[in-house]
């Protein structure tokens, strides 16, 4: 099976996404429309006229295909004309609208008076290191579409898109939604650029094929994790715009549910042992992890259930809401036929995360520090390793607590969805700096929008892109991107790491060896 969730594809994007789909509005135009709303007289009209709900997004969704310019800002008054969703435009001229904003004017011009971007942004320079001195050529790009599932360029502030392979789900259509709202957000900033996508979890561009030196210069690719075997360019997932398979919400609103289920239930109210639910079936990692649930011999501390997808979305997915899994001291992120998107949620839990020594990081994971965001689990003693680890904390509460926040601060604060969006703006504007050609236009391409995707979708899939929709260009710039790490600070990192688990697996040795020592006795 070549996708590593090993989550059957319940809902598909049909090939509809290639061509426009359009509503069958005919309502007057939206300069028309501002015009009469001037003209209107009373608060009651202009309160039909200005729709201010805030209910979920599938009502938003059924505006959107009954008028000819819908305003997804109507809830700011203050940017009322910002960006509209031009669905009308899209069904008469059958292609996206013409009147994209392409400027962008911040109230910030004074860079310097932006903020730092977190500190995991500055593996950007890291990850496009192998190019810094070769460039990138336009044959290095075309290399990579060996296992691509898609080539996206980008010509002034407009997307183009050339899909070779359907991906697992709809991986591409929300990585391509994401990168359209990037360009919403920061428009006519993003630069030209041309890039192969692969949507597979587990890296392909090994390192170790490229250390010759007389060897090609590897190819560009990028994808959403990688090793350290490996020179894959990581990107933000797919899920951060919504994930309607598995019934996971768009990002921002998701961050708002686990802070409501982390209020519902203090800590020290929460079960005493650590949980873990997923599908086991995908790595043989998993498998062993299942070994250490709770039995009538023994009790490692673990609570571990398998997750049946198929009965969930059967049963509505009642078993599986986000918010109602934050009932244990404890939760447990294991790693599945490569990494997996559920980290970001766990670290969001206030819970204690207990993390498999993992072998593959995202876009973010690799500025967390252990016994600071984390405890570590060992690979190979899974089983002992957790029951040690909820022993420990159940006795030193006070200090997994604070480490249980910690985490979930670094998730609520430094992964919102403003620096997505700018990590995506940096990497991609550092990554076209390389590029030694000029993009065109791929010969199969098509041009996509924020309408030809939206327009005409239905269900979850509307309702989370309209959901993850950016409403206008940004009032402030992107945040500033960190320099890169030089190498003592590099060494210092790894150093400090490596000393941190030392240090825990000698705590573990000891707690074992007494005892042992007293089973002995006794």
């Amino acid at each position: 099976m070549r996708h590593g969730s090993g989550l059957r594809p319940l809902v598909y994007f049909t090939d509809s996404i290639r061509r426009p789909l359009f509503t069958k509005s005919s309502a007057k135009s939206y300069r028309l429309f501002i015009f009469f709303f001037a003209l209107a007289v009373g608060a009651l009209v202009s309160t039909r006229l200005l729709d201010t709900t805030t209910n979920a997004a599938s009502s938003f969704a059924q505006r959107v295909t009954s008028a000819e310019t819908y305003n997804f800002n109507s809830r700011k008054p203050k940017h009322i004309l910002k960006f509209p969703l031009n669905c009308t435009a899209l069904q008469l001229t059958k292609s996206c609208p013409r009147d994209y904003p392409t400027t962008f004017n911040p109230e910030d011009p004074d860079p310097s008076s932006l903020p730092t971007c977190p500190q995991y942004f500055r593996w950007i320079h890291e990850d496009l290191r192998p190019w810094a001195h070769s460039g990138i050529t336009l044959d290095m790009v075309e290399r990579a579409r060996r296992t691509a599932n898609f080539r996206l360029v980008i010509l002034n502030g407009r997307v183009y898109f050339e899909s070779y392979v359907k991906s697992f789900q709809t991986r591409d259509i929300f990585t391509l939604w994401g990168i359209l709202q990037l360009l919403r957000k920061y428009p006519g900033k993003v630069p030209d650029l041309d890039m192969m996508f692969d949507c597979v979890d587990w890296p392909v561009i090994k390192s170790k094929n490229y250390a010759a030196p007389d060897a090609p210069a590897p190819p560009p690719l990028f994808r959403y994790c990688s090793d350290n075997q490996s020179l894959d360019i990581v990107f933000p997932d797919w899920s951060f715009w919504g994930w309607p398979e598995i019934n996971i919400k768009p990002w921002e609103p998701l961050l708002e549910d686990l802070k409501e289920g982390n209020r519902k239930l203090n800590w020290e109210d929460r079960e005493p042992y650590a949980y873990w639910k997923g599908n086991p079936a995908v790595a043989e990692t998993r498998k062993e992890l299942v070994k250490c649930n709770v039995s009538e011999k023994q009790d490692w501390n673990a609570r571990i259930y398998s997750q049946d997808w198929i009965k969930e979305s059967e049963q509505g997915y009642k078993e599986s809401d986000l918010r109602s899994q934050c009932n244990h001291r404890y939760k447990i992120y294991i790693e599945g036929s490569a990494w997996s998107v559920s980290e970001k949620y766990i670290l969001a839990c206030d819970s204690v995360t207990l993390l498999v020594k993992p072998h593959y990081f995202d876009f973010f994971t690799r500025s967390l520090v252990p016994m600071l965001h984390y405890w570590p689990i060992k690979e190979d003693d899974k089983c002992r390793s957790i029951k040690f680890a909820v022993h420990w904390g159940n006795n030193h509460r006070k200090r997994v607590q604070n480490m249980g926040k910690t985490a979930s601060k670094f998730i609520q604060e430094q992964l919102q969805m403003k620096y997505v969006y700018d990590y995506m703006f940096h990497l991609l504007s550092q990554y076209s700096k390389l590029l030694r050609y000029k993009p065109t236009i791929p010969k199969n391409a098509v041009e996509y929008c924020s309408e030809r995707m939206a327009c005409g979708s239905e269900g979850l899939l509307k309702n989370f892109m309209v959901e993850s929709m950016v409403t206008g260009p940004s009032e402030t710039s992107p945040c500033r991107l960190p320099p890169p790490y030089d190498p003592s600070s590099f060494s210092s990192i790894l150093w400090r790491n490596e000393k941190v688990l030392t240090r825990v697996d000698s705590m573990e040795k000891k707690y074992y060896w007494k005892s042992e020592n007293q089973t002995r006795q006794s």
